[in-house]
Protein backbone atom coordinates (compact mmCIF):
# COMPACT_ATOMS: atom_id res chain seq x y z
CA UNK A 1 0.00 0.00 0.00
CA UNK A 2 2.52 2.35 0.90
CA UNK A 3 5.05 1.91 -2.45
CA UNK A 4 1.56 2.56 -4.43
CA UNK A 5 1.03 5.72 -2.73
CA UNK A 6 4.83 6.39 -3.46
CA UNK A 7 4.52 5.77 -6.92
CA UNK A 8 1.57 7.81 -6.69
CA UNK A 9 3.41 10.93 -5.46
CA UNK A 10 6.46 10.64 -7.24
CA UNK A 11 4.45 10.48 -11.12
CA UNK A 12 2.26 13.35 -9.98
CA UNK A 13 5.63 15.20 -9.75
CA UNK A 14 6.81 14.05 -12.51
CA UNK A 15 3.34 15.03 -14.73
CA UNK A 16 3.22 18.64 -13.33
CA UNK A 17 6.12 20.39 -13.85
CA UNK A 18 6.71 24.53 -13.83
CA UNK A 19 8.40 24.30 -17.29
CA UNK A 20 6.66 23.93 -20.85
CA UNK A 21 7.26 21.62 -22.72
CA UNK A 22 6.55 22.73 -26.30
CA UNK A 23 7.52 27.32 -26.96
CA UNK A 24 4.38 28.94 -27.82
CA UNK A 25 5.06 31.50 -30.14
CA UNK A 26 4.76 34.83 -29.21
CA UNK A 27 2.36 37.14 -32.14
CA UNK A 28 1.58 40.11 -29.89
CA UNK A 29 3.90 42.48 -31.82
CA UNK A 30 2.44 41.66 -35.17
CA UNK A 31 -1.46 41.76 -33.44
CA UNK A 32 -0.06 45.50 -32.15
CA UNK A 33 0.91 46.82 -35.41
CA UNK A 34 -1.97 45.32 -36.93
CA UNK A 35 -4.69 46.59 -34.26
CA UNK A 36 -2.75 50.10 -33.48
CA UNK A 37 -5.11 52.95 -32.68
CA UNK A 38 -6.84 55.06 -35.66
CA UNK A 39 -4.86 58.00 -34.55
CA UNK A 40 -1.65 56.50 -35.00
CA UNK A 41 -1.25 56.81 -39.13
CA UNK A 42 2.26 56.34 -38.89
CA UNK A 43 2.21 52.52 -37.63
CA UNK A 44 -1.59 51.15 -38.41
CA UNK A 45 -2.10 49.13 -41.57
CA UNK A 46 -4.30 51.26 -43.42
CA UNK A 47 -6.45 49.05 -45.52
CA UNK A 48 -9.75 50.95 -44.89
CA UNK A 49 -10.97 48.10 -42.94
CA UNK A 50 -13.39 48.76 -39.38
CA UNK A 51 -10.84 47.45 -36.60
CA UNK A 52 -13.15 44.29 -36.02
CA UNK A 53 -12.73 42.87 -39.29
CA UNK A 54 -9.16 43.68 -39.06
CA UNK A 55 -8.40 39.97 -38.17
CA UNK A 56 -9.07 38.61 -41.69
CA UNK A 57 -11.61 35.69 -43.26
CA UNK A 58 -12.64 34.60 -39.63
CA UNK A 59 -13.56 37.62 -38.56
CA UNK A 60 -15.56 38.52 -41.12
CA UNK A 61 -17.20 34.93 -40.69
CA UNK A 62 -17.79 35.78 -36.97
CA UNK A 63 -19.68 39.09 -37.64
CA UNK A 64 -21.40 37.77 -40.47
CA UNK A 65 -22.67 34.96 -37.95
CA UNK A 66 -23.72 37.27 -35.63
CA UNK A 67 -24.95 39.67 -37.41
CA UNK A 68 -27.47 37.20 -38.82
CA UNK A 69 -28.21 35.67 -35.20
CA UNK A 70 -28.93 38.68 -34.04
CA UNK A 71 -31.52 39.87 -36.90
CA UNK A 72 -32.95 36.28 -36.79
CA UNK A 73 -33.08 36.46 -33.28
CA UNK A 74 -34.55 40.20 -33.21
CA UNK A 75 -37.42 39.17 -36.01
CA UNK A 76 -38.01 36.15 -33.44
CA UNK A 77 -38.79 38.52 -30.38
CA UNK A 78 -40.78 40.47 -32.51
CA UNK A 79 -43.17 37.40 -33.70
CA UNK A 80 -43.23 36.47 -30.13
CA UNK A 81 -44.50 39.34 -28.79
CA UNK A 82 -46.88 39.90 -31.30
CA UNK A 83 -48.13 36.67 -31.00
CA UNK A 84 -48.53 36.89 -27.09
CA UNK A 85 -50.65 40.29 -27.63
CA UNK A 86 -53.13 38.79 -29.96
CA UNK A 87 -55.02 36.28 -28.25
CA UNK A 88 -56.49 33.19 -30.02
CA UNK A 89 -60.00 33.07 -30.92
CA UNK A 90 -62.10 30.76 -29.53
Amino acid sequence: MYRQLLGLRLLSRRTITSSARRQANNGVKEKQKLFQAPFCHTLKEDNGLPIHLKGGVKDALIYRFTMALTVFGSGYVVYELFTAAMPKKA
